[in-house]
């Protein structure tokens, strides 16, 4: 689904893959639920939308809509530095296992989720239809650039 900003309609969709220090299989167990909480309070404070989320036992897939504003390194830095933060401060037994500050592991994986051509091309004819109806331009003072 389309969203919108101002003058701006978007739809910015990313797969990204992010690992505990040392692929640690820690994810799974007591601590699944409080990670999932963190996650998503953070997407949410930043205006990210999680499609789809899926806590693995030494990883994390998420399916997220991050605003055109905010680049995926951004988002990434925040989302990673802020979590650990807050992972350590209510489980401060992990702070011995992973040194603080240090529970995500240096990089992560990311891919774009694209449109279809189907839908880009009615995008854009819809909008060729919302300017002509704006500029108030007959069909003959319209010409198609791209035609011809």
């Amino acid at each position: 689904m389309d969203k919108s900003l101002a003058h701006t309609r978007w739809m910015c969709k990313y797969h990204i893959i992010f690992t505990p220090k040392f692929r640690r299989k820690i994810i799974y167990n007591k601590y699944k639920e409080s990670i999932k909480d963190i996650l998503k309070d953070l997407c949410k404070y930043k205006g990210v939308e999680i499609i789809e989320g899926h806590l693995m036992p030494d990883h994390i897939h998420m399916l997220v809509s991050i605003p055109p504003k905010m680049s995926v390194a951004s988002f990434m830095g925040y989302l990673k530095g802020k979590s650990a933060l807050m992972i350590f401060e209510r489980h401060a037994n992990l702070k011995y296992k992973f040194g603080n500050r240090h529970f995500w592991s240096e990089g992560y994986y990311v891919s774009t989720v694209g449109l279809n051509e189907a839908t880009i091309k009615k995008y854009i004819q819809d909008q060729e239809k919302e300017d002509q109806m704006r500029d108030k331009l007959s069909i003959k003072e319209y010409e198609n650039p791209f035609q011809g």
